[in-house]
């Protein structure tokens, strides 16, 4: 499997962001943009699988990050991780670029007619200095540095001049922390479709700056030739927060959005059973399967010793069988983190009315985090990234 695993705990994740946060600071700043390799150590945290699937929450984050440095000396590293923020608040109110990015790669996949040139980019096949040996990072680690995607994706679209959503699905299917929100929109990004007209284009000499020399590509496309596509829906307001009735006997479905549900759901209310999902079916490859799989195993330990409840590991979401354990335990209601635009929210949208029709609603509760930043995404991020200080502020983790 992963040649590199991250361990699948929160307690490795609480560590791993303990050892960063002293260097959240000048040394993430100076170094964020440099990839020196996967066997050497870099600047930047490898704390994305742990946040992709909220085993540790942004909040957390950012609190340990300005426990240690004022805001203006951790903004770079703080602004990375509200991009992710940004990314889920973005789509979350224009769910249907989700829908309009599976149908282009479905199309792409049935229609492109170049599949060998497609076998040899994902097999690090090309010939291109940097980028075959990306792909062949990405397959044995399931990670890739964050500059090292963007050249990446920039290489695939613009000088193999190949479709970016398959692009965006071959990252989707290898990526450990492979996220809806943050992958899509970051492909759509590099292809100038985010930013109307703006592309990112990779240069040799940027590549060579950023990896200490260990690649300088030739051959490189020097005009972004930007695919187009139908116009993007003007944001749409954010579903209404569901109301939780605590009194309720409540069975706690948790999913792989939100691996720690002791942050979201306190001792006031009544959990009755528990389910914690792995199905297979609602991740993209088999690098984020392995992670999940033993993150849901620790997630359980941590959800029967919390809620002393009576928990049980799922492998597939069905209305029929999350009916049977809800009534098994005696619950009036189904509550869930809530699952932002991807296979989860989809899978469990198509259960709702069969749990609806037995009176067992699906209540999902969105964290505060996401409750005060999400509806700032209604633009780029530049403006969002304004309002950043004065929310930190009132949450009280700036000083």
């Amino acid at each position: 499997m992963l040649r590199e695993p991250f361990p699948a705990t929160r307690n490795a994740a609480l560590l791993r962001l303990t050892q960063f946060a002293p260097r959240a600071g000048h040394a993430y700043a100076s170094g964020r943009n440099t990839d020196p390799g996967p066997e050497q150590a870099g600047a930047v945290s490898k704390l994305s699988p742990y946040l992709r699937y909220r085993m540790l929450t942004e909040q957390e984050v950012v609190g340990a990050t300005l426990g240690q440095h004022s805001l203006p000396a951790a903004e770079k590293y703080v602004q990375e991780v509200l991009w992710r923020t940004y990314w889920k608040g973005w789509l979350e109110m224009r769910p249907s670029v989700w829908a309009q990015y599976l149908e282009e790669r479905d199309r792409q996949r049935d229609s492109f007619p170049n599949a060998r040139a497609i076998q040899s980019a994902e097999a690090g096949e090309t010939g291109i200095e940097g980028f075959d040996d990306w792909a062949r990072e990405l397959l044995e680690t399931g990670y890739l540095h964050n500059h090292a995607r963007m050249w990446f994706a920039s290489i695939w679209i613009f000088t193999l001049r190949l479709p970016w959503a398959l692009g965006a699905d071959f990252f989707l299917r290898h990526l450990v922390d492979a996220d809806a929100a943050s992958n899509t929109l970051s492909w759509r990004w590099v292809a100038g479709l985010q930013t109307a007209g703006k592309a990112y284009l990779a240069t040799s000499e940027n590549i060579a700056r950023f990896t200490h020399g260990r690649f300088v590509p030739k051959g490189l496309a020097t005009i972004a030739t930007m695919p187009t596509e139908t116009p993007v829906c003007a944001a749409q307001p954010l579903p209404q927060a569901a109301y939780l009735d605590a009194q309720k006997p409540t069975f706690l479905l948790v999913t792989p959005e939100d691996l720690h549900p002791e942050s979201v759901f306190g001792a006031s209310v009544k959990i009755n059973g528990a389910g914690i999902l792995f199905d297979p079916e609602t991740l993209s490859g088999d690098n984020a399967r392995y992670f999940v799989e033993g993150a849901t195993r620790d997630a359980a330990e941590r959800v029967a010793s919390g809620f002393k409840c009576p928990t049980k590991l799922c492998n597939h979401l069905d209305a029929a069988s999350l009916i049977a354990q809800a009534r098994e335990a005696g619950a009036k209601q189904v509550v869930t983190a809530y699952a932002p635009v991807g296979p989860v929210a989809d899978a469990l949208a198509r259960i709702a009315p069969s749990l609806a029709s037995e009176g067992l609603p699906i209540v999902q509760v969105r964290r505060a985090w996401d409750e005060s930043f999400w509806p700032l995404a209604t633009k780029g991020f530049f403006p969002f990234k304004e309002r950043i200080p004065k929310i930190l502020k009132e949450m009280g983790l700036s000083r």
